[in-house]
């Protein structure tokens, strides 16, 4: 099927069957760039850590993710505002403490590439 968009047709191509599958495989802006934000989460080490952490061990207090991570204390907050508004994680509260864990299933899969990868 031709996908090539109108503003772009009279353009040359080579391939021009997989430009259209390539057009197809893109898919919407929408979705390109949903993925996008979350590999911008995923793309800074810090959070990746903190991910990584939650997602082997389970819920973790912001202290206990200080320590694990090197992080300080308010890093590891902003750092979990930003995955808690994201959708990636949640926190549950026990009297003072606030445990977090990671609950998006598609970023859940992402780290277990990066966890099977490191061993």
């Amino acid at each position: 099927m031709h996908r090539v968009p109108a503003e772009r047709a009279d353009r040359r191509t080579i391939d021009g069957h997989r430009v259209c599958d390539a057009i197809a495989a893109i898919g919407e802006p929408a979705h390109v760039r949903a993925w996008a934000e979350r590999f911008a989460l995923l793309s800074d080490p810090g959070r990746l850590a903190l991910l990584l952490a939650l997602h082997r061990t389970g819920p973790l207090a912001v202290s206990d993710l200080a320590i694990a991570t090197g992080m300080n204390d308010p890093a590891v907050s902003q750092a979990l505002r930003l995955l808690r508004a994201a959708g990636i994680v949640a926190g549950e509260r026990e009297g003072r403490v606030v445990r977090y864990q990671v609950i998006d299933p598609i970023t859940g899969n992402l780290l277990n590439h990066c966890l099977a990868d490191g061993e």
